[in-house]
């Protein structure tokens, strides 16, 4: 456990309610300054409400929370002045240039005219966007907007950054533009708390995960930590023909005593397991009764398995955001 000094954030039994709806019940968490933790959830888990209450703009139901040594409800003129919040949609002004925004940005935070320019263009040039700095944010792709926003939130570098799933809807290498962005802001000295619906996402850059779903806190640990949570393994099965997909589940299922799940292949199935000799076993039974493989494979279980483990269900980042959390942005 850190020492308390240690951490950037500390929450006890955080709790926000709309009406009867419980957007986060009960929340526990830990943040190490200087770390990247990541928050791992489906939209509608409970994410964005958990940040929108460590940053102030949201006051909880109940329990406690300081962020950078400072109470979220007490003190919120403190937290206030040495965090950034980057949420999931573009905060700047659409019709004005880059490099305008970053300069009003600049003198609404307190830089002088020439002071505001010259952080204007450092920005555009750390975030590979000086050669569209005079062009009109309509005009960005969404990588850039991203990028921008992200710039923007930096002007004053912060103790503490919140990006709230700052990759959602990008090509991957945008996306990759904006790991190496994270990565460098913690090379800083910055704190970051990412919420995603990717868990690579959360696998390359986050030091611990706590994986949120319908408000509460199911896991949390490091990667490493959560995948050996689940078992010591995982076992995919390709077959040849579909219509024996049901028939190789049970076979399985009765065999390891525990869940097969069908993959969206109508072929495929996953099964996660804690004893690979055993796991062996039950893969051989498979052709003895009259079950045609294609392929299989073993290894460590991903956290995409690792969430199907814990909720049942797999991650669903495509899905419609629930009307609450959609309420509460």
């Amino acid at each position: 456990m850190s020492s308390q000094h240690e951490l950037a954030i500390q929450a006890r039994q955080l709790t926000k309610h709309f009406g009867t709806t419980k957007a986060v019940n009960g929340v526990d968490l830990n943040v190490r300054r200087g770390s990247v933790y990541g928050v791992l959830g489906p939209n509608g888990a409970g994410k964005t409400t958990l940040v929108r209450m460590l940053a102030t703009l949201l006051p909880p139901n109940s329990g406690q929370a300081k962020v950078l040594g400072h109470d979220i409800v007490t003190e919120a003129h403190h937290v206030r002045s040495r965090i950034s919040l980057t949420g999931q949609f573009a905060s700047v002004d659409e019709d004005l240039s880059g490099r305008e925004n970053l300069i009003l940005l600049a003198r609404l935070l307190g830089f002088k005219g020439r002071a505001a320019k010259a952080r204007a263009d450092e920005l555009l040039a750390a975030f590979d966007l000086a050669d569209a700095a005079n062009r009109q944010i309509k005009n960005y792709s969404g990588g850039m907007r991203r990028r921008l926003d992200i710039a923007a939130s930096l002007v004053v570098t912060p103790d503490l950054i919140f990006l709230d799933e700052p990759t959602t809807g990008l090509d991957p290498r945008s996306r990759n533009q904006v790991w190496d962005i994270v990565r460098a802001l913690v090379a800083e000295g910055t704190t970051v708390l990412l919420t995603t619906q990717y868990l690579e996402e959360a696998d390359q850059l986050a030091e611990r995960i706590a994986v949120i779903d319908h408000g509460v806190v199911i896991a949390e640990g490091t990667s490493r930590e959560l995948k050996a949570s689940v078992g010591s393994g995982v076992m995919h099965v390709q077959l040849q023909e579909p219509e024996q997909r049901e028939q190789a589940r049970q076979i399985l299922s009765d065999y390891l005593l525990t869940a097969v799940h069908p993959e969206p292949d109508p072929t495929a199935l996953t099964v996660q397991y804690s004893d690979s000799s055993l796991a062996t076993a039950a893969l051989a039974e498979l052709p003895k009764a009259g079950i045609v493989l294609a392929g299989f494979s073993m290894g460590q279980p991903s956290l995409d398995e690792v969430f199907l483990a814990l909720t049942g269900r797999p991650p669903e980042p495509t899905r419609a955001a629930k009307d609450v959390e959609g309420a509460a942005q």
